[in-house]
């Protein structure tokens, strides 16, 4: 081997040797400049059920009773922080009714409008949409990191501003986006419906803190939201609520996580 062509060897496997010594995350972080994914609040359209999800950036943050909120319930504690590995599409709204009759020949809704949320459904009923256009439910610990948004407060805003409750919403459900929307353009994730989650309830926090799933099996489902029927201390990003898989309310609805 010539000098020359030596030379280049040596500095090849130099350069070989510096990218591997790079920590990983260098590795990701050129890998996403490359492949210019998604950003923080992109929105897409699902080609099934027409409806807008919004882009949720992978992240850290700590779940469970905001500090400084003194409504807090016992399941709520003890806090945690997770970390969400990967970024999700949910929905920008709750589905609609006129997002629902797309893939179900009734609308079991008590207040119907094409623009509420459909509401009346049990969890089997969510799946199944979810389900049908690709996607899945939200698990209890992403739908709380979207909600936040970054916020570490119990809520996204003045709860007048943000939410339909108790106090404002004349004891029915309104069209979907009435209200301000969080930092990532999620409307309605307080208030308006409460929304069924992926994952079964547990008394207290699971365990996992990496992309947590919560339990295999359980008697009840988790919800998650508040809704228009509630009172102010229940419309918080930490309140927590259970349901059977069959059960059912005009004050439940859902949202979806899209492919």
């Amino acid at each position: 081997m010539d000098r020359s062509r030596y030379q280049k060897y040596i500095l090849a496997v130099a350069a070989f040797a510096f990218l591997l010594a790079l920590p990983s995350s260098a590795f990701q972080a050129n890998a996403g400049k490359q492949k210019g994914g998604p950003k923080a609040g992109d929105v897409k359209t699902n080609p099934v059920d027409k409806q807008r999800y919004v882009w949720i950036p992978p992240g850290t943050i700590e779940t469970g009773c905001s500090v400084g909120d003194k409504e807090c319930f016992e399941d709520e504690s003890p806090r945690r922080k997770i970390t969400l590995t990967n970024g999700f599409w949910l929905g920008e709204t709750e589905v609609t009714q006129t997002a629902w009759s797309i893939l179900v020949n009734y609308n079991p809704s008590i207040f119907q409008s094409p623009d509420r949320p459909v509401e009346m459904t049990t969890w089997e009923d969510a799946n199944f949409f979810c389900s049908e256009i690709g996607g899945r439910l939200p698990t209890e610990a992403e739908w709380e990191y979207a909600a936040r948004a970054g916020s570490a407060t119990a809520r996204y805003g003045n709860i007048d501003e943000v939410a339909w409750y108790w106090n404002n919403s004349d004891f029915k459900s309104h069209p979907v986006r009435q209200k301000k929307p969080n930092a990532w353009g999620l409307y309605d994730m307080l208030g308006n419906v409460v929304e069924w989650t992926h994952t079964w309830y547990t008394v207290q926090l699971n365990q996992e803190t990496i992309n947590p799933a919560g339990p295999a099996t359980a008697e009840y489902k988790s919800l998650r939201g508040g809704g228009f029927w509630d009172n102010p201390n229940l419309i918080r990003f930490s309140y927590r609520r259970r349901f059977e898989t069959g059960d059912y309310d005009y004050n439940i609805g859902f949202r979806c996580v899209s492919p």
